[in-house]
């Protein structure tokens, strides 16, 4: 347990925390990742280090454990481990401080994202944390440390956790900023600062990411604090040589700025990535004669940054327009390579008919198209058609997703139809790696945040976007119950438009629609008017989730060479059916028959 003495100093004098115990084994040549599982295969070099660490100054051990929960030790099939892990971390770190220092148990995030972007729940994550904790103070931790996480979501619900099994345990937790400095010039480290503080921590503050003079920022930015802070920099931003992190940070300059960072109100001061006892070393000596305060400036001043849409920033006409009238969609073919004319053209057309947008796909059936906010500029400006953009989440990660997305918006591009995407496997590169960071429903909530000013982990954008948000259904699904789950969570996402995967029949859609009547979501009836009996069949036996009613193929293939017709007239007169019971039309011509798309219209009295 926390000693009274060392309650008494804090803030009197700097605590020095112990380095990377990661880099000191790769000095070693003990370089596997995690640097947990050290604590079983080699402990006696794992309390060597701790050793020089409390040598060189250390007075508060930090256990090897940052990815010693459940799921992170999963990816080693070593997620049966974790009691075992935890508690001969505790005993090494204990054995080394010989009464020189105190122990800190580690736990660090979990790795996964929260439900929707991932498949994290916060029970899960809440059972994790707790599991660890509880490993780390049967061990006899004198300290929790919660460390690196991003998200603040996950912070929080690992403070509850730990005070679950122990309310009493100290806890230091620690936020990991970005390195550009640009949430730091908003109230967003003030707010994280106060929701920490109400939690009742022993410190609160930063660690890694960051060099150090980056963290004096943070620091400064964290300072309204009315607890202790605790400042962790890595010693450096570190290159990769041979896929490992080179760090080119001597001791000295690290020390240099750890002076400063006390100064100004790191109670506990050390260093993270890449820290080396020498780091250690150097810094203990530097801060020995310094208290910590000394020098505290004043928090500093937040830009007032407004999160609501600029005057010129206004809904989507297609999104103003659907509350009013009856919408028409045309699907352009986007083409395999670079001549975007023919698509350009169909534009034209379609606009110059009366058609309200075009829909623009995200390589569909994972193959090497135009990208679709490029395609969707190029439409824009060319022709003045709206356009409804497809985004997949299939090529993009979580950075490259929300990059794309701020690019979209600064193009013009207002109209975003969410889909998962089709896996690369059955592409033109089945070997390509399909990244799906999030799926559909988080695509929404990466959309609907954007429209609040923020990006997924809180970040300001500088103002609110505003993007109408649209996502796929398919009437069809074979599994309706998981369907009609999947397009509520969109909803309550932040979707008001669902394009529905084609439907042929009235049948088909009443049900659907009657499944729906709880939900606020304006339809998009997707149609797609045959051209053949093969071409029936395909869509019915080769693209998955299609379903073509045996009556329609029949009569598809008793057409004969009238076939294009019958299935013309089938769309058609399903469409004058539904349109008094869905909001609009998507319509996907075959083979670039836009004609089709505007003659199904007219005969069915929309145009």
């Amino acid at each position: 347990m926390l000693t009274s003495t060392f309650k008494d100093i804090l803030g009197t004098i700097p605590i020095i925390a112990s380095g990377s115990i990661a880099m000191e084994l790769s000095l070693r040549d003990k370089s596997d990742n995690p640097a947990d599982i050290w604590n079983l295969k080699d402990p006696v070099t794992i309390e060597s280090i701790y050793r020089e660490f409390v040598d060189a100054g250390a007075t508060l051990l930090l256990t090897n454990t940052l990815k010693s929960n459940r799921l992170a030790l999963d990816a080693y099939s070593l997620s049966d481990k974790v009691y075992e892990i935890n508690r001969k971390a505790v005993w090494i770190a204990r054995t080394a401080a010989l009464g020189k220092a105190l122990v800190a148990g580690v736990i660090g995030p979990t790795g996964h994202f929260f439900s929707p972007i991932g498949d994290l729940t916060q029970e899960e994550a809440h059972q994790v944390f707790a599991e660890q904790a509880m490993a780390l103070l049967d061990s006899g931790a004198d300290i929790i440390m919660l460390s690196s996480f991003i998200d603040i979501e996950e912070l929080i619900i690992a403070i509850d956790a730990v005070r679950a099994v122990n309310p009493d345990i100290p806890i230091i937790a620690l936020k990991s900023f970005p390195e550009d400095g640009t949430v730091l010039a908003t109230s967003y480290p003030a707010d994280i600062a106060s929701r920490l503080q109400e939690k009742t921590l022993l410190a609160l503050g930063s660690n890694g990411i960051v060099g150090p003079q980056r963290m004096t920022d943070i620091l400064r930015a964290l300072s309204g604090a009315t607890i202790p802070l605790c400042i962790l920099p890595d010693i450096a931003i570190p290159t990769l040589l041979h896929g490992r992190p080179n760090y080119n940070a001597e001791p000295e300059y690290v020390a240099s700025v750890a002076v400063k960072l006390v100064r100004q109100g790191a109670c506990i001061i050390g260093a993270d990535g890449g820290a080396t006892v020498e780091h250690i070393r150097a810094i203990a000596k530097a801060v020995s004669n310094e208290i910590p305060g000394s020098e505290k400036v004043d928090p500093k001043p937040s830009k007032t940054i407004d999160v609501h849409p600029l005057e010129s920033d206004e809904k989507s006409q297609f999104a103003q327009n659907i509350e009013s009238r009856f919408l028409t969609t045309v699907e352009v073919e986007i083409p395999r390579g670079l001549d975007m004319s023919s698509v350009l053209e169909a534009s034209r057309f379609l606009k110059e008919n009366g058609i309200d947008a075009v829909n623009v796909f995200d390589g569909a059936r994972a193959r090497v198209r135009i990208n679709p906010i490029t395609a969707s500029h190029m439409i824009m400006q060319e022709t003045g058609m709206e356009c409804i953009t497809h985004m997949a989440c299939r090529d993009r990660n979580m950075v490259g997703l929300q990059s794309d997305l701020i690019g979209a918006y600064s193009l013009g591009v207002r109209n975003i139809l969410a889909v998962t995407g089709d896996p690369t496997t059955i592409g033109d590169y089945p070997f390509a790696t399909s990244v799906y960071d999030v799926d559909s429903i988080g695509l929404c909530r990466a959309l609907n945040y954007m429209n609040q000013g923020r990006d997924l982990l809180g970040n300001a954008l500088g103002r609110a976007t505003q993007f109408t948000i649209a996502c796929a259904v398919n009437p069809c699904a074979d599994d309706m119950e998981t369907e009609l789950n999947r397009l509520r969570k969109k909803v309550e996402e932040g979707a008001s438009i669902a394009f529905t995967q084609p439907v042929f029949d009235m049948d088909t859609l009443s049900l659907f629609l009657d499944n729906i009547k709880s939900l606020n979501i304006s339809i998009m009836l997707g149609i797609i008017p045959l051209r053949s009996a093969r071409h029936a069949d395909f869509l019915h036996y080769e693209v998955p989730g299609m379903i073509v009613p045996s009556w329609v193929r029949e009569a598809m293939h008793n057409a004969g060479n009238s076939a294009g017709e019958i299935g013309l007239n089938i769309a058609t007169e399903l469409l004058s059916q539904a349109k008094e019971h869905v909001q609009g039309v998507y319509i996907m011509p075959p083979a670039k028959r836009y004609d089709m798309a505007i003659d199904m219209c007219k005969r069915s009295g929309i145009l």
